[in-house]
């Protein structure tokens, strides 16, 4: 490929740097967690601490079943993880870099 206009970078140079289709496939999946609020206010809480779908259906004022299916989502990404406590399942983030993708987001949308 001969791209016309490239002042700084090669094109060997610019396709080397696109991620293949696995890693784009895996980074839009990624960032799809944060697509949906009640997700997202579910990742906060549950940064913030460990929670049972009882405690985020309270805090966040949205039905049980929405926040099972949410964490479903989030657990098969593997965002958050659970354990069992008696009879209740607790969630928590399971890695710390979520919160630094949050933090990212929210410094970008405020420099604008």
């Amino acid at each position: 490929m001969n791209l016309t206009h490239l002042s700084y970078y090669t094109s060997e140079q610019l396709q080397a740097s696109i991620p293949n289709q696995q890693v784009c496939e895996k980074l839009s999946s990624l960032y799809a967690l944060f697509s949906d609020s009640t997700r997202l206010k579910i990742i906060v809480s549950l940064l913030c601490q460990e929670m049972c779908v009882g405690d985020l259906s309270q805090l966040l004022n949205t039905n049980q079943t929405t926040i099972s299916h949410q964490l479903k989502i989030l657990k098969n990404a593997g965002a958050v993880t659970s354990t069992r406590k008696n009879k209740f399942i607790f969630y928590k983030v399971n890695n710390k870099i979520i919160s630094q993708l949050l933090i990212h987001g929210v410094d970008f949308i405020s420099s604008k």
